[in-house]
């Protein structure tokens, strides 16, 4: 009996330092997570916040060699930009999607558009840049917006048809049949239960796809260009927060150094509200429907 108590302290003693053990190794893994990202955030704030004031909102980037002016012009046009990006890439991501996890399972053509997406994902954004510079800028003779828009929605696509998928495999068979049992058609099936149940994820997935495409600089060297003027017309160029933060990081004045910083911290800042919105409203959609 005594050597039956001691085996049991010794399991006991022995589970509650693995217990700890994982606890702690778990805290640790998610301290290094999120470190990079309160790292950046604070040097951010410390290089560009001082620079960050209402010219900078309002005001076109001054001449070489004045102090002053701002990036009114690059955030109307990161703006258009993204916007005729997620018009573009998110509605055929989330085709693309629902034909793999609901029409295409096993079929030849779903296997060559899961191999396309998983190529186009690990495509380098100079090259997809350079492909459209050949297909849309070199035709046209100009740098525009739309051939910007464009070279962004393609590097969304292969994020959210992914993601897409995976979350619609994730929706019980069960709703499919139920719904199919009622009469509904496979397609009002697909479109009203199954996509929206996977909604939060789906959602998720092309905010993951827009913040990737948000920072990217190379392909709107070839596309977009930059407009020192504000600019809406997606036929001209425009300019874009991360090409206006290159120019300048890349410049010898202090003056422009300071607005860089500012740049990204705004950039940044963009992203991580737009994501927190995001995952904000699905989450309130998913509490009301579940109560």
């Amino acid at each position: 009996m005594a050597s039956r108590t001691n085996i049991s302290k010794a399991n006991r003693h022995w589970r509650w330092i693995a217990n700890h053990l994982a606890t702690g190794l778990a805290v640790l893994s998610t301290i290094l997570v999120i470190a990079p990202l309160v790292a950046i955030f604070v040097y951010l704030l410390y290089k560009g916040a001082s620079s960050l004031n209402w010219n900078f909102f309002t005001q076109l980037p001054a001449p070489v060699g004045e102090p002053g002016g701002g990036m009114v012009n690059a955030i109307i046009g990161s703006a258009v930009l993204l916007a005729v990006a997620s018009l573009l890439g998110v509605p055929v991501g989330v085709a693309a999607g629902i034909y793999l996890s609901e029409f295409g399972r096993g079929g030849k053509l779903s296997n060559l558009v899961r191999f396309t997406a998983d190529v186009l994902n690990g495509v380098p954004s100079i090259v997809m840049g350079i492909a459209v510079y050949s297909l849309i800028v070199l035709p046209e003779k100009s740098f525009s917006a739309f051939a910007g828009g464009v070279a962004l929605g393609i590097m969304m696509v292969p994020t959210v048809t992914r993601t897409t998928e995976e979350m619609l495999l994730m929706v019980p068979n069960s709703i499919r049949e139920a719904a199919l049992g009622l009469g509904v058609p496979n397609w009002r099936s697909v479109l009203s239960i199954t996509l929206r149940t996977a909604s939060p994820g789906v959602i998720t997935g092309c905010m993951l796809a827009f913040a990737r495409v948000a920072g990217e600089t190379a392909p709107l060297l070839f596309t977009a260009f930059g407009n020192p003027f504000s600019s809406v017309d997606l036929n001209r160029p425009i300019e874009a927060l991360p090409l206006q933060i290159y120019l300048y990081a890349i410049s010898p004045y202090d003056e422009w150094h300071r607005l860089a910083w500012a740049g990204a911290l705004v950039l940044i800042v963009l992203i991580v509200v737009a994501v927190a919105l995001v995952r904000f409203v699905t989450t309130r959609g998913v509490l009301k429907g579940a109560s």
